[in-house]
């Protein structure tokens, strides 16, 4: 394992050629689960500077993430090397969140250049990275990617902005340990 001081250079050419990658957070505290997501969708992470970068977070079947940033901000992003030379980079930090009826939501959108498809988009995650690391990655598996799945897209598309209020009322007000995801 090897530490960088920013994220530049090959890291982040690494890092902006990943078409994956996944969250992990925590609730504060003894108890409670450690949760783990995947993410993609072309388009959707970006590096902001040397120690930031923000993703677009859609509607999903859980808001863990969410709710954990609320309660102690603790975040690591992991990227792998599925393809070419093996490498995994982990970024530890501290995330917030702004939720997509925020009106600060549209100054960070226009930080991505291109962006997928943003409706059934639930809020931007920003991350302040304190620590950076890569690794070997030699046990990750070679795989081919095909392309982006539409699912999520297509599937919160036939809702309107009122049923997506509704859906985070009743299926994201709260992480599987009852922390509180929107106010």
């Amino acid at each position: 394992m090897k530490l960088h001081e920013e994220i530049g250079g090959r890291l982040r050419d690494f890092i902006e050629a990943q078409v994956m990658f996944f969250v992990a957070t925590a609730p504060s505290g003894a108890d409670g689960h450690v949760n783990v997501s995947p993410k993609g969708m072309t388009g959707s992470f970006v590096v902001l500077d040397a120690h930031r970068v923000a993703y677009l977070d859609y509607h999903g079947s859980g808001a863990e993430t969410i709710a954990h940033l609320r309660d102690n901000g603790r975040i690591t992003i992991m990227f792998c090397a599925f393809q070419g030379p093996p490498n995994i980079v982990r970024l530890y930090g501290r995330g917030t969140f702004v939720a997509v009826d925020d009106p600060a939501c549209a100054d960070l959108l226009a930080l991505f250049p291109d962006p997928p498809d943003l409706h059934g988009l639930r809020a931007v995650i920003t991350v302040d990275v304190h620590r950076i690391s890569d690794s070997c990655g030699y046990a990750v598996p070679l795989m081919a990617y095909e392309g982006d799945r539409d699912l999520l897209v297509r599937a919160h598309s036939r809702r309107t902005g009122a049923d997506l209020v509704e859906y985070r009322a009743t299926r994201n007000a709260a992480s599987i340990d009852g922390l509180p995801t929107f106010s």
